[in-house]
C-alpha cells in the first residue's frame, strides 16, 4: 500500500476564500493511502516546505501531493523540497485547485470545494503510478547565434560577449544598426540616437568575442537546446535597399556552427502605404510614412516636398494610418468614403486592410517629429489626427504636452477619412470629434505613422527556427507574463520588435532579458532535462512511423537496425503526440502512463 502524503494551500485566500481546504483535507484522509493529509496558510514558504520535508520523515512517506496553484508556479520548489527530504523528486506532484478551481469558480464555493477533492484525489491516484526518475544530463555548447543586427541584437551579443561566451551575429543587411540607423533622433533626447548607435555598432564589430556576418542568413538549423548546428548562407551580393538578400541572391559561402542558443532579434519594417488607397497611397508623392520624414529630419538633411521641393509650411500627420483597423464592412470604418471608393479599395488589398493592433511607437514619434518640423519650419503649422494618445512611459505624457503647448502643435481628435490631390495641395478630410464638426486641410505634405509589421520572410524563418507565429506575423513568446522571452522551443529565444511592436527601451530591455536567459542556460557545463519525454515498448512497437509523424519536434525516428520507433530525449517535450497517434499503444510518456490517467479517471467518478 502507498503511503501518500497530502499537504493543501490556503494561499491566503486566493484558494481559502472559495474553496473549504479542511473539507479537502477531511476527504483526503479517507483514502487508504494516503498516510497523512493537512492544510497550511502558505505551502510554498520556508515553514510550507519544512513542513513537507518533516512529514516525509515522520510519516515514511513515499508519494507528495501539494494542492495549491498551477504546477508552473512551484512544481520545481516542490520537488526540489521532497528531494532535499530523500524522495526522489518525480514522487511529487501539483494538484491545481487554485488557476483551474478556486479562481474561476469563486460565486460556487461548494461546487469548488468538491472539484478541489476530485483534483486532489485524481492526482494522488496518478502518484501511486509515478515511476523514480532521474534528470537527463545532456552536453551543451557556450556559444550563443543572434540572428539581427539592430539595436535589439547588438544588445543581446554585448551582453552574452562581455560574459566571456561567443557569439555569432548575422544580419541580413550590409550594415549593422537595423531600423535605428533611420532615425533622426529618439523620444526623449533629439541628438541621443546617432551618436548611440555609432558607438554600440564600433563595440560589436570591435569586440573579441563576437563575430558579426552581414550579408548573411540562416539556411537550416537542426538540434535541440544546448547542442544546435546552424547552416548560414553568406551573399555576394551587396545590398543597396533592405530585405533584398534572399534565394535569388548569389551565395558565395556558406558557414556552420554549432550553437548552444539562439536569440531571434529580425526587427520590423514599415506597413506598405500603397495599401491605404484612401490615404493617397504611392499615388501621391508629397504623401509620406513616418521613416520618410525621419530622413529629412536628420541632420544635413532638409524637410522639402518630394514633388517640387518647395519647404512645407502646412503638414498633417496621421496617426493609427492602417492601425486598429475594423474590417471594411463595418459602418465606422470609413465614415467619408463612398461605397464605390470602399469597393475599390477593398479590391486593391484583397479585401483586407491595414492590421488590427497598435504599435505603440507612433504617438511619440509622431510628437517628436512635429516638434523637429517646428523647430525646421518656425513659420509652419503642424496638425496631428489622432484617435487617442497612448503616451505610457516614464515622461512620455508630458512629452507629448509640449508639443501642444510648446510647439503649438494642433491635436485633432478623429479619424481621416480621404487623402486626395487638388492642384498642389494634398487635401486632408477628416473630423474632430470633440468639437463634431468635418474638417478640411489644404496641406502641403502628409505624414502617415504607418504600423511596425514584422519583417518580410520572418514565417519562413520561423519555420525553419521551429518556432510559430502569431496572426499578425510576429513570433510567439511561450507565455505572455511568465515567459516573455522564450519560444515554445528550448534555447530560443526573442528580442525586439520580431516578438511584436515596442520603442527603443522596452526593446533593449527585451534584449537584454534574451541574454539573461542565454546567460543562465550557460552557467553550468552541462545541461539538465526533464526525464518525463516518451519511451517505447519495443515488444508493442510495430515500425509503422506513426508516432514519426506525428511527432511536432522532430523527436521520433525509425532505428535502422532495430525496425523499432526511438526517441531522442533531448528533442522530446513530452507533448503525448506520438501517444494518441500509435495504434499499439507502444508509445508512452514517463508517468504519464495510460493505466495511471485511466486511474485518475476512475477516481474522478467514485
Amino acid at each position: 500500500m502507498a503511503k501518500i502524503g497530502i499537504f493543501v494551500c490556503h494561499c491566503g485566500h486566493n484558494i481559502a476564500g472559495t474553496v473549504d481546504v479542511q473539507q479537502v483535507v477531511a476527504e483526503a484522509q479517507k483514502n487508504p493511502d494516503v498516510a497523512f493529509a493537512i492544510d497550511y496558510k502558505y505551502m510554498c514558504s520556508d515553514p510550507g516546505q519544512q513542513l513537507i520535508r518533516e512529514s516525509i520523515a515522520k510519516y515514511g512517506l513515499d508519494g507528495v501531493v501539494v494542492a495549491a496553484c498551477s504546477p508552473a508556479m512551484h512544481e520545481t520548489t516542490f520537488r526540489k523540497t521532497v528531494a532535499s527530504a530523500g524522495m526522489n523528486a518525480f514522487k511529487c506532484e501539483s494538484a491545481n485547485i487554485r488557476e483551474q478551481c478556486s479562481w474561476v469558480h469563486q460565486n460556487a464555493k461548494d461546487e469548488a470545494t468538491l472539484k478541489a477533492i476530485a483534483i486532489a484525489s485524481s492526482i494522488a491516484e496518478k502518484v501511486k503510478g509515478n515511476e523514480e526518475l532521474t534528470p537527463l544530463t545532456l552536453p551543451l555548447t557556450h556559444r550563443t547565434l543572434v540572428l539581427g543586427g539592430g539595436i535589439a541584437g547588438m544588445q543581446a551579443a554585448l551582453d552574452v560577449a562581455d560574459a566571456g561566451y561567443p557569439v555569432i551575429l548575422v544580419e541580413k543587411q550590409d550594415r549593422l544598426g537595423g531600423r535605428m540607423a533611420q532615425l533622426s533622433g529618439t523620444f526623449l533626447n533629439f541628438a541621443a540616437a546617432p551618436d548611440l548607435l555609432r558607438q554600440i555598432i564600433e563595440r560589436v564589430s570591435a569586440h573579441p568575442h563576437i563575430q558579426v556576418l552581414t550579408n548573411a542568413e540562416v539556411s537550416e538549423l537542426s538540434g535541440y537546446v544546448g547542442n544546435f548546428r546552424a547552416h548560414i548562407t553568406h551573399y555576394a551580393l551587396r545590398i543597396t535597399q533592405p530585405d533584398t538578400v534572399g534565394p535569388d541572391s548569389p551565395p558565395s559561402e556558406g558557414f556552420t556552427f554549432d550553437i548552444g542558443a539562439v536569440v531571434v532579434a529580425t526587427g520590423w519594417q514599415p506597413y506598405d502605404r500603397a495599401k491605404l488607397p484612401e490615404y493617397g497611397g504611392a499615388d501621391i508623392p508629397d504623401v509620406v510614412d513616418g521613416l520618410t520624414f525621419e530622413k529629412m529630419l536628420a541632420p544635413g538633411s532638409e524637410i522639402r516636398r518630394p514633388s517640387d521641393g518647395r519647404v512645407p509650411r502646412e503638414i498633417v500627420f496621421v496617426q493609427c494610418a492602417g492601425s486598429r483597423e475594423t474590417p471594411l464592412s463595418s459602418p465606422h470604418s470609413r465614415p467619408m468614403m463612398s461605397g464605390e471608393e470602399s469597393a475599390n479599395a477593398g479590391a486593391r488589398m484583397g479585401g483586407k486592410r491595414g492590421v488590427p493592433y497598435c504599435s505603440k511607437v507612433c504617438c511619440m514619434y509622431v510628437a517628436k517629429q512635429a516638434m523637429l518640423y517646428r523647430e525646421r519650419v518656425p513659420d509652419g503649422q503642424a496638425y496631428v489626427f489622432y484617435i487617442d494618445i497612448r503616451s505610457a512611459g516614464k515622461n512620455y505624457d508630458e512629452y507629448v504636452q509640449r508639443a501642444m503647448t510648446d510647439f503649438s502643435v494642433l491635436y485633432l481628435r478623429g479619424k481621416v477619412s480621404k487623402i486626395f490631390r487638388e492642384g498642389a495641395k494634398v487635401m486632408v478630410w477628416g473630423a474632430d470629434t470633440l468639437s463634431d464638426r468635418a474638417l478640411e486641410i489644404a496641406a502641403d505634405m502628409v505624414v502617415l505613422a504607418t504600423p511596425m509589421t514584422p519583417t518580410a520572410g520572418a514565417a519562413e524563418l520561423g519555420q525553419r527556427l521551429h518556432i510559430s507565429t502569431d496572426a499578425n506575423g510576429f513570433y510567439n513568446e511561450a507565455h505572455p507574463k511568465l515567459r516573455p522571452v522564450e519560444t515554445l522551443t528550448a534555447g530560443i529565444f526573442l528580442a525586439g520588435a520580431g516578438q511584436g511592436p515596442k520603442d527603443i527601451p522596452e526593446t533593449v530591455a527585451q534584449a537584454s532579458g534574451a541574454a539573461a536567459k542565454v546567460l543562465q542556460l550557460f552557467s553550468k557545463d552541462e545541461m539538465t532535462a526533464s526525464p518525463m519525454v516518451a519511451t517505447v515498448i519495443p515488444e508493442l512497437c510495430a515500425a509503422c512511423g506513426a508516432c514519426v509523424k506525428a511527432c511536432p519536434y522532430g523527436a521520433r525516428s525509425i532505428h535502422p537496425l532495430w525496425n523499432i520507433a526511438t526517441v531522442n530525449a533531448a528533442l522530446c517535450q513530452g507533448c503525448g503526440a506520438c501517444v494518441v497517434a500509435c495504434p499499439n499503444k507502444a508509445s508512452q510518456v514517463h508517468n504519464w502512463r495510460p493505466e495511471q490517467i485511466l486511474a485518475m479517471v476512475d477516481a474522478l467518478y467514485e
